[in-house]
């Protein structure tokens, strides 16, 4: 089994900045590609960020300028820095992995519980 756990949400006045991370464990055979997505109160699931093995990064436009997504191959974790925070930018944001597990062929896409994000002064 696969397992990704997120954490460094919190409540941070706008303006303020954040740092998530979100780390894979598990029967890990390789992971593809990292990204966060997140979910505000009665919204969809929108994307936030991608980033593939090589570093290529991908953000939503909302977030240009402001969000930095990396990753650290050899620990299996994927990071957001959020700056510059918005109170729009509250949501539960998930992070996700295309995860290919130890004997198996195929990548098969995993999610974290989620972590809480509240910009507000």
């Amino acid at each position: 089994q696969v397992q990704l756990v997120e954490s460094g949400g919190g409540l941070v006045q706008p303006g303020g900045s954040l740092r998530l991370s979100c780390v894979a464990s598990g029967s890990i055979g390789s992971i593809n590609a990292m990204g966060w997505y997140r979910q505000a109160p009665g919204k969809q699931r929108e994307l936030v960020a991608t980033i593939t093995t090589t570093g290529s990064k991908d953000y939503a436009d909302s977030v240009k300028g402001r969000f930095t997504i990396s990753r650290d191959n050899a620990k299996n974790t994927v990071y957001l820095q959020m700056n510059s925070l918005k109170p729009e930018d509250t949501a539960v944001y998930y992070c996700n992995a295309a995860v290919r597990q130890l004997g198996q062929p195929f990548y098969y896409t995993y999610w974290g519980q989620g972590t809480q994000v509240t910009v507000s002064s």
